[in-house]
């Protein structure tokens, strides 16, 4: 029988997993010497010149992002509405207002031409995510901000090694927040990083990050803002040098998986599939949109017995107008049909570096049984 195929899969070598021991070892296992290492690698890898800092989530990297923003009560920022919560929820806790744009429907980024309609004049911020990987129309999003002076937080926590016209996500642009969570394309358990193109923010960066403490000559500190404590430890660290280390290997297999999954389900889709993309998309997920009404299928029905197979399905994501939070909010989800849409017909089919193509014709020969019926 085979194994359980589960949706994602962290990949750990035993280099990296010694690394850790080593850190265990040294004594050292808060933020140190690996942390400036994984932060000059990170830089280094996106390249741009830029300046890259890690924090303990992806989350953390966006709240300090819209921190630097000055972003808080009275202003909105344009969120897609469909996406992980933490894209709005980091918005509601500065006390910001997030307003929601409908998505792309095989894209599933943000419509920037429904964005540029949603531009008010308390709009100080758009924060788009390239989901799966997927860059957001980089060109297009920059002209719409530069036209209304928008600030510009790309949440790119599916997107570490995507790349516009051949420039890596994170080394240009504004700000560009990334996540290093389990089922990212690499980890450090948990972790994350922002990348800054102003040089001038990084000292009030680095004391949002770790309680608003700076040090003077004489190694005084004094506390200026009402910093967090949001800093990634030297063990993560380790971890996230040994998966930077073999991050365009990951990549490269999860878009060779991704072309096998076309290969088997674009001549008969048996949903809508996701857009391609070029060599710069890193697949970070294969969605499919399967019209569960339609065939009198739920969503739960069909995850059980693709669980029966031995193979893990799943959602990514919701409608954010659709949660209760949103709702008492006086968003509906009706007036985002493609989110709307998405968030009632996604599943995230598996897919990770340590798969093979024999997976896939696996998931897609299960797909067809279970969607075919009894």
């Amino acid at each position: 029988m085979n194994a359980f195929l589960p949706f994602t899969r962290p990949t750990l070598d035993e280099e990296t997993i010694q690394g850790v021991v080593e850190v265990l070892n040294s004594g050292w296992l808060a933020t140190g010497p690996q942390v400036a290492a994984f932060e000059a690698a990170l830089a280094d890898y996106l390249g741009g010149g830029r300046s890259v800092r890690v924090f303990n989530s992806g989350t953390s990297a966006l709240e300090t992002a819209l921190a630097l923003c000055g972003i808080g009560p009275g202003d909105e920022v344009l969120v897609p509405a469909m996406t992980f919560a933490a894209t709005a929820n980091v918005v509601v806790r500065a006390g910001a207002k997030p307003v929601f744009v409908d998505v792309e429907l095989a894209s599933r980024n943000i419509d920037l031409a429904q964005a540029e309609a949603a531009v008010t004049e308390r709009t100080r911020a758009i924060m788009p995510v390239h989901f799966s990987g997927l860059p957001v129309d980089m060109d297009a999003l920059y002209a719409l901000a530069e036209r209304h002076g928008l600030r510009v937080i790309e949440d790119a926590a599916h997107a570490i090694g995507s790349a516009w016209r051949e420039k890596r996500i994170g080394g240009f642009g504004d700000l560009v927040a990334f996540s290093f969570h389990p089922n990212k394309n690499m980890t450090t358990i948990e972790g994350g990083a922002l990348s800054i193109g102003d040089p001038a923010l990084l000292e009030p960066l680095e004391r949002l990050r770790f309680h608003g403490i700076s040090r003077n000559a004489e190694g005084e500190i004094d506390v200026s803002v009402a910093g967090g404590k949001l800093n990634l430890s030297d063990v993560a660290a380790r971890i996230g040098l040994g998966q930077l280390a073999r991050l365009e290997e990951f990549n490269g297999k999860r878009r060779r998986l991704a072309m096998r999954y076309f290969e088997l389900l674009e001549a008969d889709p048996p949903g809508g599939l996701p857009e391609r993309g070029d060599a710069g998309h890193s697949w970070h997920m294969f969605t499919l949109l399967i019209p569960f009404e339609r065939l009198g299928l739920t969503r739960a029905d069909f995850q059980s017995a693709m669980k029966e197979k031995g193979i893990g399905v799943g959602v990514h994501y919701p409608a954010l107008p659709g949660f209760s939070l949103y709702r008492e909010m006086d968003c509906r989800e009706e007036d985002f049909p493609n989110a709307r849409r998405i968030g009632r017909q996604t599943v995230t089919l598996p897919l990770f570096p340590a798969m093979e193509e024999e997976d896939v014709e696996r998931v897609c020969g299960a797909l067809r049984e279970v969607l075919a019926g009894p």
